[in-house]
């Protein structure tokens, strides 16, 4: 028989208060994210920010800066970086915000989260997510006069895939096992492009460990 489990209904309760209480000290994004303009340091870390950044953060401003001055929030605006466009400035990035949370607690409301569809490099994305990098101070606002002659863009064809031959052991292998498999037919050289169709992320090399499970089935 099977002892039955003893429900510990104060501990339950206590636990449930320090979880409420953690939940209700830790510091809002206003307070964990405000910054010292004259020392260049965050008051709740005390951490100071890279020399190299303090030119962008005074010339600069941050997501919700821009959106605290726009009507709604600046939802349906555009809002591109400067890293963007310094970095490819032949194709738009830019996300355009769907929605918006904003921190009422902050002493300007320039603190909360904020939703929308981003196109990077010129390619659109299906669905909209959360906007990251909101407290970076390289955010600016695409002007609505100038909204449809940022978004113009040509795509450049993408250039044929190149094939090179496999080292000479590797390819002996490859052609031996493709005779093997065609039964001795003439096997197609073996040769290898020099395009990366997938992202090597962690997320990737997870799906193709759980693919590979699949394939070869529970050790009994």
């Amino acid at each position: 028989m099977v002892k039955k489990k003893r429900i510990r209904l104060i501990a339950e309760m206590a636990r449930k208060v320090r979880v409420y209480r953690e939940l209700k000290n830790r510091p809002r994004e206003s307070e964990k994210y405000a910054l010292d303009y004259d020392t260049m340091t965050r008051p709740h870390t005390r951490k100071t920010l890279p020399v190299l950044a303090w030119q962008d953060v005074r010339r600069e401003s941050r997501l919700f800066s821009l959106l605290s001055g726009l009507r709604m929030f600046g939802v349906g605006h555009l809002f591109t970086r400067k890293s963007w466009l310094t970095e490819h400035p032949e194709a738009p990035s830019y996300w355009q915000v769907t929605k918006v949370k904003v921190d009422y607690t902050a002493e300007n409301m320039d603190h909360g989260r904020a939703w929308g569809v981003l196109t990077y490099k010129g390619k659109q994305e299906s669905e909209a997510k959360e906007i990251d990098k909101v407290m970076y101070h390289d955010w600016r606002l695409v002007p609505k006069h100038e909204e449809e002659q940022f978004k113009l863009y040509n795509p450049v064809p993408e250039p044929p895939i190149r094939y090179v031959s496999y080292p000479p052991l590797l390819r002996a292998m490859l052609l031996a096992q493709r005779q093997k498999d065609e039964l001795g037919s003439a096997a197609e050289e073996p040769t290898l492009p020099l395009k990366r169709d997938v992202l090597l992320s962690k997320e990737y090399f997870r799906s193709q460990e759980k693919k590979r499970e699949r394939q070869e089935g529970t050790a009994v």
